[in-house]
């Protein structure tokens, strides 16, 4: 193996590069060096690139979806050996800290936090993975990788808005935003048994996907009227029993709480740049829930038992492969939503 390797590297707000880094080695003992075979770009990864995520800092190798084969391990590694293939958390976790023994994954102490983000990610040809022992997981033998490429990230955030919402059977539930992560929120609420899942975005295109895929039973694009006024009509004027908003958006920010019903439970997964105002004066009277937060990705396990028992199959968000070496060009077609771009797979580098 060189000492060098090719990785994304951000610059600064709008500036990102494929550089020659040198490859992570292991620092701590449950450390694992993992060689990337195939990774992503996510929406996350888009704020990044434009500055939204100020806490990131120049210098930082982007991204923390992804898959790869384990080339080193640590002495205190134990659940994983050189050679296996394995899906890997976006989130690390040490499991002894404050946040970690109440299940709060996402904010443990260590300082590791989440790949591309605090420490150094995945699109690159290696990555060093903190905590592997609880941040990695054996893919099954009859499993591909591209099957459970999304488990790490948008799959986890799709099931943890979804978990937040606390649909009950029979349950209307509308999602706002029809990108990869609320695709995953509509394909994981099924799993609770709602009576009727709504997309909503003003993308058609993507509508119809959701529909075609049985992740949604309807679409409602808001440029064919007041979205709100559409999903009432949808449920005997009430509003939905859920939302989730999966935009980061204002606009479906509002449109998540006002179209839930009096009572309901609004989750969000967005990613938000910009304060958003909670109209108290209004909302205090109806009586809703809302939630939040970054995932805690601690359903990896049972997100692949579902996938191989052929609960979830999320393999049609893949509408584009490439090799890292056009992973800027990916950022482009993807962070700019061209050529019916769904996911974006980053391959191995080509030498």
């Amino acid at each position: 193996m060189s000492d060098t390797m090719k990785a994304l590297v951000y610059g600064g707000p709008d500036k990102i590069a494929l550089q020659d880094v040198p490859v992570p080695k292991i620092i701590e003992p449950d450390d694992a060096i993992v060689r990337v075979t195939t990774s992503t770009i996510c929406g996350t990864d888009i704020h990044i690139w434009h500055g939204g995520m100020p806490e990131v800092e120049p210098g930082r190798i982007i991204g923390h979806e992804f898959v790869g084969e384990v080339v080193e391990v640590g002495p205190a590694v134990r659940n994983n050996k050189v050679g296996d293939k394995v899906a890997v958390s976006c989130v690390t976790q040490c499991g002894e800290c404050f946040y970690c023994v109440r299940g709060v994954y996402s904010h443990c102490t260590t300082g590791s936090w989440i790949f591309g983000y605090m420490i150094d990610g995945c699109q690159a040809e290696y990555v060093r993975v903190p905590h592997a022992n609880l941040g990695m997981f054996t893919i099954p033998e009859d499993l591909t990788e591209e099957d459970v490429l999304f488990v790490g990230d948008i799959l986890s955030t799709g099931c943890f808005g979804a978990e937040n919402a606390k649909i009950e059977y029979g349950d209307s539930v509308a999602v706002m935003g029809c990108g990869p992560v609320g695709m995953c929120a509509m394909a994981t609420a099924r799993l609770w048994g709602p009576s009727k899942i709504i997309a909503v975005d003003i993308n058609q295109e993507r509508l119809d996907a959701a529909v075609k895929e049985g992740i949604a039973d309807i679409g409602v694009n808001p440029l064919n009227g007041d979205a709100v006024e559409q999903i009432r009509a949808l449920t005997n004027g009430m509003g939905a029993d859920r939302t989730i908003e999966a935009n980061g958006f204002k606009a479906t920010y509002d449109m998540a709480i006002d179209a839930v019903r009096p009572g309901g439970n609004v989750s969000f997964i967005g990613v938000f740049e910009k304060p958003q105002e909670l109209a108290m004066n209004t909302l205090w009277i109806k009586n809703i829930t809302l939630s939040m937060g970054l995932v805690n990705a601690n359903r990896i396990p049972e997100l692949i038992k579902l996938i191989q028992a052929g609960k979830i199959n999320t393999n049609f968000l893949i509408t584009h492969r490439a090799p890292l070496n056009d992973i800027v060009k990916g950022y482009d077609i993807f962070g700019g939503k061209k050529d019916g771009c769904l996911k974006w797979v980053v391959t191995p580098y080509i030498k």
